[in-house]
């Protein structure tokens, strides 16, 4: 396949490196192909509350099949007040704490799994990269998100090839809220459980448990059109109100609506500064 042997030529000329992985199609075929080409690369995961346990869960399982060398650390983003406070460009902060945690462990060459298509968006977290010196091979060797899927495909990585997009758990709350820790992982199940619950009712693609100003909104991807008076809807509503009185957040969820899903509708760039 000859965007991948581009991007083992390309990975091969670097020297010692190290891969930061999130648990994501993008940085675990990037891992998984730099291991596979030199054994010495060096894997870090960073855990948090705003990283799905699944996630972590998969890294671990990755680390172990392959052989990796995994470190394991806490990039404590969540310690950060720049961070908490939600701001439209909270993925610096969350990058910058990322790369300094694993700058600290490694003086390899760190690389990312940001590949071309991410080029496209408002993506604060490359300025951090860049102060950081960190390179992203997918974009050197100009391969984008269809293309590393394909990548994976044809590693046999069956696991990861069609694993759906799933961004860290803050990128759920709305721009301008602040991040509670203990909400994140109380998100994580809601979602779990809606997965789960609404597949009985309608084919879903996916799921979303967005925290905005005025409540929550669970955002379901699916080609049928989304109806709030479903039975699925009613369903998905008693799911969250339950989740969120369990776990003492009951006044997040004071409004639920059923809406169809919108990539990245918690981030509200108007609320960007602007010198």
């Amino acid at each position: 396949m000859k965007k991948l042997e581009e991007l083992q030529t390309y990975l091969a000329q670097l020297g010692p490196i190290a891969v930061a992985v999130s648990g994501g199609v993008d940085s675990m075929t990037l891992a998984v192909v730099a291991h596979r080409a030199n054994p010495a690369t060096h894997i870090y995961h960073a855990i948090s509350p705003a990283v799905p346990n699944q996630a972590t869960a998969r890294v671990r399982q990755y680390a172990e099949q392959e052989g990796w060398n995994l470190n394991i650390i806490d990039a404590g983003e969540i310690n950060d007040p720049e961070y908490l406070a939600n701001p439209a460009n909270r993925c610096y902060f969350c990058k910058t704490n990322l790369y300094d945690g694993v700058t600290s462990h490694t003086t390899h060459l760190v690389l990312s799994g940001t590949n071309m298509d991410d080029l496209g968006d408002y993506r604060p977290g490359l300025t951090a990269a860049s102060e950081h010196q960190v390179k992203h091979p997918y974009v050197e060797t100009d391969i984008d998100k269809n293309t590393l899927r394909q990548i994976a495909k044809h590693l046999q990585l069956d696991d990861l090839h069609d694993l759906p997009a799933s961004p860290c758990l803050s990128s759920r709350i709305e721009t301008g809220i602040s991040i509670n820790a203990e909400l994140l992982p109380v998100i994580n199940e809601v979602e779990e459980t809606l997965w789960e619950t609404l597949q009985l009712y309608l084919p879903i693609k996916g799921v979303r448990c967005r925290i905005r100003k005025n409540g929550v909104a669970v955002e379901v991807e699916t080609n049928e059109t989304i109806s709030s008076t479903a039975d699925y809807a009613l369903e998905a509503t008693r799911v969250v109100a339950e989740k969120f009185g369990e776990k003492g957040f009951s006044s997040y969820a004071a409004s639920i609506t059923i809406e169809p899903y919108q990539r990245g509708s918690a981030f509200l760039v108007e609320t960007l500064s602007i010198d």
